[in-house]
């Protein structure tokens, strides 16, 4: 799903008037989000999850292309981690029963 796609569907769930509405609080969020990050800070979502920056620590990896040898510096990256609510509703596994799986003695 697109920015776009993301808003209109924002505006219809939220019962907004206008998509430019939807794009505001959209870009107000996103921001906020954006701006903790920045400042160092994690955000939390009980149930949805959890945005943090970590540090990835300075390495030497192999270009396996050329087989050299490469430094890649220390840096910040942002993680992701859902929660416990939001990971099982996108691992949801439906159960089908078959009519007639059962074997009759």
């Amino acid at each position: 799903m697109n920015k776009k796609d993301f808003i209109a569907l924002f505006a219809k769930n939220a019962e907004l008037k206008t998509k430019t509405e939807a794009e505001k609080l959209v870009a107000a969020f996103l921001n906020t989000v954006e701006e903790t990050l920045v400042a160092g800070d994690g955000v939390a979502f009980m149930g949805f999850g959890k945005f943090e920056t970590l540090v990835r620590e300075a390495r030497t990896c192999v270009n396996p292309r050329t087989k050299e040898k490469m430094n890649v510096a220390a840096k910040k990256v942002v993680r992701f981690k859902a929660g416990k609510a939001l990971a099982e509703k996108v691992n949801v596994v439906e159960k089908k029963a078959k009519k007639g799986s059962k074997k009759s003695k």
